[in-house]
């Protein structure tokens, strides 16, 4: 599994610190040399009872919602949700087929355990 970095952001709460990472997550490349597909997802720690994990179809995606995760925890904007409806004609499907965008209700494990 290959880890690609997109934003990293830490805030300070009276509570403690609260750690906002976003990264690409691909498996090992086909035999064949085939590129794997990437999947993008935002984790949260330091919070309580909220959802602390999002998933992204694409860069972009993960980009704005990296941000709309911020908003939210600094109480400037609503809570980031799943990507709206199907995919857009020509738009490709999500990076990994069966696996839905948007928040992961807390208490959810990472893939492969928590990130630290």
């Amino acid at each position: 599994m290959t880890l690609y970095p997109v934003s990293d952001d830490v805030l300070f709460a009276p509570g403690g610190r609260v750690v906002i990472r976003t990264y690409g997550v691909a498996s090992p490349s086909a035999e064949d040399g085939t590129p794997a597909p990437v999947s993008y997802r935002t984790w949260v720690t330091g919070v309580r009872d909220r959802p602390r994990y999002w998933r992204w179809r694409h860069f972009e995606e993960a980009r704005r919602g990296h941000r709309g995760v911020i908003e939210w925890l600094t109480g400037r904007g609503p809570q980031p949700g799943a990507a709206a409806g199907p995919a857009v004609p020509g738009e490709p499907e999500p990076a990994v087929p069966g696996v839905s965008a948007g928040p992961v209700p807390a208490g959810a494990e990472a893939p492969g355990g928590p990130v630290r």
